[in-house]
């Protein structure tokens, strides 16, 4: 295993904290999972992408492409054509993201009677956890 500087991540001026903040963003996952089958336009992924807005698909699109996970291509075309496809760097993640997509299909029977617990527990007074203040 690589020798890892100590702290790590956990260190705040580390920079893999920025990109695990995108890592672990449900648009960012999504929209690797809609671009695993190729290339696909702009509007094609609102549209596969349900509850997404213009803007946040937009604004997910070029943190993905500025951290190498994507490519935007134009095609001078009337009117012009966008496409996004997943590079080889995006691709390396598909085993994480569908793992994650599989645990999450897999345990969301636990996961929602575990909630159901809690809520019918702490009710709408949650107490605080310690550390918080």
């Amino acid at each position: 295993m690589a020798t890892r500087k100590p702290g790590g991540p956990f260190v705040a001026t580390c920079p893999t904290r920025e990109l695990l903040d995108q890592l672990a963003d449900k648009w960012s996952v999504l929209l690797l999972l809609a671009l695993s089958d190729g290339p696909v336009r702009f509007n094609a992924l609102k549209r596969k992408v349900e509850g997404i807005t213009q803007k946040m698909l937009g604004q997910t699109l070029r943190r993905l492409e500025r951290n190498g996970l994507v490519e935007r291509r134009v095609f001078a075309t009337v009117p012009v054509t966008v496409e996004y496809e997943v590079t080889p760097l995006g691709r390396s993640l598909y085993g994480i993201v569908d793992a994650i997509r599989n645990w999450s299909i897999d345990h969301i029977g636990v996961v929602k009677k575990a909630r159901e617990r809690f809520d019918s527990t702490h009710g709408a007074k949650r107490r605080p956890v310690e550390g918080e203040g």
